[in-house]
């Protein structure tokens, strides 16, 4: 009886799989997504400053914006393709991020690099060109510091949530320096905490979902107690109201004439924006904040009302 060899089972070699072949125009759809079309309603906040002039709907005024919103923008997207650049490596490992452009080959990483640092530095030299000076300073300042954030400061305590919400408060300033409008105490006080507490609260949310969990998308949320920033978003929540009441009741200017008292009116919906805001904050649902405002319809409609009220008061109706 001839004898059976039994050859030992192999194990089928895992195959990497290949990228896709690149299509007409993946690169530059690459591009535009690494640039994050989705982030850019933030720099909406670029019509702040005049809005709460009065100064909107003025000549000139709406194209003006129009080019600030542009520019920040392109400052905005020259920090993100960096960015992305730099953690291609890191990135491809993260189940989600993994997806991004520049991590799954879609954009070459010098590619990225290329054009975030021509963006970072075309935009402050057409600021300077096209409107003032002061707005090609903020920035450059801007692109230095997000730049900052992303090689270093994203790693240290406390600081990244400052970097982040001066982001935002830059946004609400750089429309006021482009056409020469003074900036109050109060309008950077409340824009500053509002920011400083949607930021926080996006942080304790991600905290909240990442506990327990390895793999956070912050290396910072490992350090980071629930309870700390918690106390974070609480407290930029109370200055945002304090320096919004403050600026509704002061007394200054001419005198009032309108139909009702808008200004003290629109106190109400700006309390009920930041409660209805800390709703989702506490469940530890509050992500980014365009999503948590167009995604609720009463937070939308409070803030459509808020609109209105505010609206009314610069109007001085």
């Amino acid at each position: 009886m001839a004898e059976t060899v039994l050859h030992p089972q192999r194990t089928p070699r895992r195959r990497t799989p290949s990228p896709p072949n690149p299509r007409p125009g993946g690169l530059l759809r690459g591009l535009l997504r690494t640039a994050r079309p989705k982030q850019w309603v933030k720099n909406v906040l670029v019509v702040a400053a005049p809005a709460a002039a009065g100064r909107l709907l003025t000549a000139g005024t709406l194209t003006e914006l129009a080019l600030v919103f542009a520019l920040f923008t392109a400052c905005a997207a020259a920090v993100y393709l960096v960015n992305d650049a730099r953690d291609a490596e890191a990135d491809r490992a993260h189940p989600v991020k993994r997806h991004r452009p520049v991590a799954a080959g879609q954009v070459p990483v010098p590619v990225a690099y290329a054009a975030g640092g021509a963006l970072a530095v075309l935009a402050p030299l057409l600021a300077a060109r096209l409107t003032t000076p002061a707005l090609a300073l903020l920035l450059t300042a801007y692109v230095g510091m997000q730049l900052a954030y992303c090689v270093r400061l994203k790693h240290v305590l406390v600081v990244d949530l400052a970097v982040v919400t001066t982001g935002f408060l830059m946004r609400a300033a750089a429309g006021g320096l482009a056409l020469g409008i003074p900036l109050s105490r109060w309008f950077l006080i409340t824009t500053g905490f509002g920011a400083l507490f949607m930021v926080s609260a996006k942080r304790y949310s991600e905290a909240v979902q990442m506990a327990g969990k390895a793999g956070a998308t912050r290396a910072l949320l490992t350090e980071y107690t629930t309870g700390y920033l918690r106390f974070v978003w609480q407290l930029a929540a109370g200055v945002a109201v304090l320096g919004y009441c403050l600026w509704a009741l002061e007394e200054g200017g001419p005198p009032h004439t309108g139909l009702l008292p808008w200004r003290q009116l629109s106190v109400v919906a700006f309390v009920l924006a930041v409660l209805r805001y800390a709703v989702f904050a506490d469940r530890g649902t509050a992500g980014e904040p365009e999503e948590v405002v167009l995604g609720d319809r009463a937070l939308a409609l409070i803030g459509l009302v808020w609109l209105a009220l505010y609206g009314l008061a610069v109007a001085h109706w």
